[in-house]
């Protein structure tokens, strides 16, 4: 696999998507909901279009997985897409969402983009190659203890059904950390961790698309990732932890119990 003809294919894609965004932001004519608050809007079904558009122009073989459209069979590679993760703070006008894009071989993730196309950051991790932010290597921050952590978390759209679970967790993190905070992007809190600026993460009930780019990120980072048991994470997973590392088995204790 020439994992630098996927790369510039995948930066391509990001950025078709997120000028995409771009055009739209401010200026929505429409918001329709596919869950009780779970949100879609125009920018979502062009921008993944357009995003599919340009992989399958240089990939026409290539599967795709897709928030909106979802799986489209294939071979050679699977390609898993988000096109605007933050979707309910783009309908506010709150500059915080991104478009993620994920490659695959075989269930093994290569390559990951995460453009937040308002903050001007496009986020790229290349399996065996490290990550990098706007081209600088970036990676996991040093913080060594919980106390002197920032975290960031996220709530799922069903949080109704695992509300007093959710809270207990978010209570107890709250208590032993510096900092905690809810931006309301996965992808881009993942890529938050792998850059250091947050020194771990939590979430469950999220999707392949939601996770992949921001996971192989956050990984080639340095990041460390399960679920709340400590048990290996996978995509298809209900839960994600990621951390700098450091900091990982201390989180878990809290949210694990």
């Amino acid at each position: 696999m020439d994992l630098e003809r996927i790369k510039q294919v995948g930066t391509a894609a990001a950025t078709t998507g997120g000028q995409i965004l771009r055009d739209h932001f401010g200026k929505l004519h429409s918001v329709r909901k596919k869950g009780a608050i779970d949100l879609v809007t125009e920018a979502d079904t062009r921008a993944e279009a357009a995003i599919i558009a340009t992989i399958h122009e240089a990939f026409p073989e290539h599967a795709i997985l897709a928030e909106e459209s979802g799986f489209r069979s294939g071979s050679g590679g699977r390609w898993i897409i988000d096109p605007l993760d933050g979707t309910t703070n783009f309908a506010h006008n709150l500059p915080i969402f991104c478009t993620s894009i994920a490659f695959a071989v075989d269930d093994e993730l290569l390559a990951g983009f995460v453009l937040a196309p308002m903050l001007g950051e496009l986020f790229v991790g290349i399996r065996g190659q490290g990550a990098a932010l706007n081209a600088r290597p970036i990676f996991v921050s040093t913080t060594a203890t919980l106390s002197e952590s920032l975290l960031v978390t996220g709530f799922p759209y069903d949080h109704a059904t695992i509300f007093e679970v959710a809270m207990g967790r978010f209570s107890r993190v709250l208590a032993a950390a510096q900092g905690l905070r809810r931006l309301g992007s996965a992808a881009l809190d993942l890529c938050y961790v792998a850059n250091g600026r947050f020194d771990g993460f939590w979430e469950q009930h999220l999707h392949p698309w939601d996770t992949a780019a921001g996971w192989l990120i956050a990984s080639e980072a340095g990041a460390r990732t399960t679920m709340f048991s400590g048990a290996p994470y996978t995509i298809e997973k209900d839960e994600i932890v990621s951390t700098n590392g450091a900091v990982h088995d201390e989180l878990l204790t809290l949210l694990d119990q």
